[in-house]
């Protein structure tokens, strides 16, 4: 296949921003990315690759800047039809909204229908890889996977493990969910660019023995990701409390039962004790921060910069659709929001590092994606700066390349999105 040289300012990481700070990351104002295959070749200077690459297809995004594809790190597929639900608390949520949509996954047409809608809906936004939980239908697995394959994504999913506190129709059991999942698991998991995740929904709803098949279906598994939620309300947590009286904590339960670790992907994270904090740096457990969704329901503000401190590998998710869009713009600038609550302002190279390599990295794919750099695959988000009227007149003003992003991300949505690229091939119309 013959390289294409892309052109536009370039953005990448050479280390975490926060260890790092600002001298973490890469700005070319005129730089120039490179892709065969699939790959990226190069990314540099554009007059410097423009002479190496002197026999290839170029496309000049002018002044629009080239970033890694937005990575989201905990998604809900599923709930795509019913993002921006009016007003309940986490459990009321679930009852009310999640699942009777969930229930109708059972049936392939409706499970296609939307995964395609999905799919339609990330790409626009600049999402190019994320992991999702299905339902408990085999079904809505299929539907997810053979979307993502058919655009040639990087996507994890899982069927959701739950056999208790849940309607009739929407519970497995311990047996029936692992035999399932591991049925999906061999189908699915390795292929193309795919990966499976073990899927318990969260400890109230599956029993000790549930967790425990789960558990024992990722120890034989281990490449695979675990994602589940821990600590997003009080409410539940308490009620967690009166399930697992003999554990400690939330997380206890998880590593009683296996399923803490590297690849384990904790929804949210919000009331962690001090213990908990502990056992997830000992286990290398990570964090996908969902501020869209913990303000919309409710829940409270994750300690970021707190996490981040401690070595516990963090990434940003919408959380769709408890969380209220699928812009990673907007979950950017919710998650700035989130921090100033907390008296904590993240900077917009830490906003841009959770929503692409931080991502990547809690789901182990962080060598593959998340960052523009040689030899990663060629996922790349294009952004214009200047996407609408008020955004154009306060990029005129910014002082540096952090300015102007930061404009984008917190007045930004899908207008700013230019062009992606999955595995090099444009994705949007031109």
């Amino acid at each position: 296949m013959a390289t294409t040289l892309l052109l536009g300012q370039t953005l990448s990481f050479d280390n975490d921003p926060f260890a790092a700070g600002l001298k973490a990351a890469r700005h070319l104002s005129r730089g120039a990315v490179a892709m065969r295959d699939g790959f990226v070749l190069e990314v540099g200077p554009a007059a410097d690759l423009r002479g190496r690459y002197g026999d290839c297809t170029v496309v000049d995004h002018g002044n629009s800047l080239l970033i890694a594809g937005f990575v989201d790190a905990h998604v809900h597929y599923s709930q795509t039809g019913i993002i921006a639900s009016w007003g309940k608390r986490l459990i009321d949520w679930l009852q009310t909204y999640t699942f009777p949509e969930e229930m109708r996954f059972d049936d392939p047409g409706h499970a296609q229908q939307m995964a395609e809608l999905y799919f339609d809906f990330s790409l626009a936004n600049g999402i190019t890889s994320a992991a999702s939980f299905c339902t408990i239908h085999p079904e809505s697995v299929e539907a997810y996977f053979a979307a993502a394959q058919a655009r040639g994504m990087r996507m994890i999913g899982g069927k959701v493990m739950m056999d208790r506190n849940a309607p009739e129709g929407l519970r497995d059991d311990a047996q029936s969910g692992y035999d399932q999942s591991r049925a999906l698991l061999e189908k699915w998991h390795g292929v193309d660019r795919l990966g499976y995740a073990v899927t318990p929904r969260f400890a109230p709803t599956s029993s000790a023995a549930q967790l425990e098949a789960a558990g024992a279906l990722w120890t034989e598994n281990p490449t695979c990701a675990m994602q589940t939620h821990l600590s997003e309300q009080r409410e539940e947590i308490a009620w967690m409390k009166e399930l697992f009286p003999d554990h400690p904590d939330y997380l206890s339960v998880y590593e009683a039962h296996g399923l803490a670790g590297p690849g384990a992907v904790m929804g949210h994270a919000i009331y962690l004790t001090q213990r908990e904090v502990e056992a997830m740096v000992a286990t290398g457990s990570g964090v996908a921060h969902c501020p869209t969704s913990n303000t919309f329901i409710g829940s409270g503000l994750c300690d970021v910069r707190g996490l981040a401190a401690r070595g516990i590998p963090i990434g940003l998710a919408t959380d769709v659709g408890g969380g209220s869009s699928f812009s990673m713009l907007r979950t950017m600038a919710a998650a700035y929001e989130v921090g100033q609550l907390r008296g904590d302002s993240l900077h917009a190279a830490e906003l841009l590092w959770l929503a692409t390599q931080g991502s990547a990295n809690v789901l182990r794919i962080g060598d593959k994606v998340g960052n523009l750099a040689a030899g990663r695959e060629a996922d790349i988000t294009v952004l214009d700066l200047a996407s609408t009227p008020v955004i154009s007149q306060r990029a005129a003003r910014a002082v540096d390349i952090w300015d102007a992003l930061f404009a984008t991300i917190m007045l930004g949505d899908d207008r700013a999105v230019e062009q992606v690229y999955v595995a090099g091939r444009q994705m949007l119309p031109a």
